[in-house]
């Protein structure tokens, strides 16, 4: 992990301890699953315990993501260009998160948003839950990388994902309504967008 994304993610995290509702972040780093916190045991321990196991880093994210659980969850999780951050009160993990794929999570909104950068899967709440949106995502040399009917998810969101290291323009339609954000998946990218006010 860079120095830029250490030093933003660590501001969020610090930023986040107050704030409940919003969105925060952990930091740790490594190519395995690790254990950062010295109170910790096996990084097995954290994903059992919270019914994570056998997961594959992917398979994490999109399972916390969907989680119908109200927020905050009793586990953490900020992800970034190249892993997910995990903790809980006792331990935090670092998974890798290899390939080609860049994950991003969108909440559209009408009159309520918060600030965002890396998407935390226990604690980031959109305002729309369970609703029907349309989900458009082109790249900038014109490429439909999608262009679906989706769901947001009990937290407001819906999750997708892009190819790494490209930019472009993810559109969101509800009920006639509409909005338009750009998206950068490169490794600054934002993984949490919250800027779709929907008009």
């Amino acid at each position: 992990m860079n120095r830029t994304r250490t030093a933003i993610l660590t501001a969020v995290l610090l930023l986040s301890l107050g704030v409940v509702g919003g969105c925060s972040s952990v930091t740790g780093t490594g190519p395995e699953p690790v254990v950062t916190s010295e109170s910790a045991g096996d990084p097995d321990a954290l994903l059992s315990a919270h019914g994570l196991s056998g997961m594959d880093t992917r398979e994490v994210i999109e399972t916390l993501d969907q989680d119908p659980a109200a927020r905050p969850l009793e586990i953490m999780g900020s992800v970034t260009y190249d892993e997910v951050v995990l903790s809980d009160e006792n331990s935090e993990v670092s998974l890798p998160l290899d390939g080609d794929e860049f994950y991003i999570s969108a909440a559209p909104y009408e009159t309520r948003t918060h600030e965002c950068y890396f998407h935390s899967l226990g604690t980031c709440q959109g305002e729309l839950t369970n609703t029907d949106v349309h989900v458009t995502v082109v790249s900038d040399d014109g490429e439909t990388l999608i262009d679906d009917d989706m769901t947001t998810y009990a937290n407001g969101f819906v999750g997708f994902w892009v190819p790494k290291d490209i930019t472009g323009t993810v559109r969101m339609t509800v009920d006639g309504k509409t909005a338009e954000v750009p998206f950068s998946s490169d490794e600054e990218g934002a993984t949490c967008l919250t800027t779709l006010e929907l008009t």
